[in-house]
């Protein structure tokens, strides 16, 4: 008994064993008529394996540069289209540039810097402060989770005047609008209601302490 361990490497396995089987076959054929036909067949069974994906833009294309691959490029045939060529299977993408920039605190992440970055870049005004509220909602969210115990506002006031450079300020202008957008976003997940001017006094009081 031969196990498929046993067997040959396959080139696209997603197609199993028994399709791999049928382009092996194929290969063999002398007859180049019989050839075209048992090949116009296997990529008609292929495409029966994937329903879902007949919409897709070029799936019937796609389906004979994988008969190609499958069959190692050694299937002489008359292909319905430009199958893809084997150096091009050996390209590399580009790599990523890494990016070395140290983070200050790394539990508030990389965009919340960028996102800091850019507040800073921002003339003075409603956009501005809003822009600010929503980067302070985001970093107490961030405090919350690795100090489950308590929020600090005057933590959170100091990071945002470190991380900009002593751009960024938390005003009670902007814990006004904190507030609000805490109680807009998540009026229907608290447990007990709380009106505006509560929810505000409460942050207003835990960045005096």
């Amino acid at each position: 008994m031969q196990y498929n361990t046993q067997q040959k490497k396959m080139a696209l396995p997603e197609y199993g064993r028994s399709v791999q089987n049928m382009v092996d076959y194929a290969v063999t054929i002398e007859d180049r008529a019989e050839r075209q036909w048992c090949a116009e067949t296997i990529v008609h069974i292929m495409e029966g394996m994937f329903p879902n994906l007949k919409n897709i833009p070029d799936f019937e294309h796609k389906l004979w540069d994988h008969l190609a691959i499958m069959s190692d490029f050694k299937l002489d045939i008359d292909y319905p289209f430009e199958v893809v060529k084997p150096e091009s299977l050996e390209l590399k993408p580009d790599p990523i540039p890494e990016n070395t920039k140290r983070m200050k605190y790394r539990h508030y992440g990389r965009l919340l810097e960028n996102l800091i970055a850019k507040a800073c870049e921002f003339e003075d005004g409603m956009e501005k402060d809003n822009l600010v509220a929503l980067i302070c909602n985001h970093m107490r969210k961030d405090y919350i989770t690795w100090n489950k115990d308590s929020i600090d506002e005057n933590k959170i006031a100091d990071d945002l005047y470190e991380l900009s450079e002593g751009k960024l300020h938390l005003t009670d202008e902007i814990l006004d609008l904190m507030a609000e957008r805490i109680e807009k976003n998540y009026r229907s997940k608290l447990p007990v209601q709380r009106n505006n001017t509560s929810q505000k006094q409460n942050m207003k009081n835990n960045k005096k302490r």
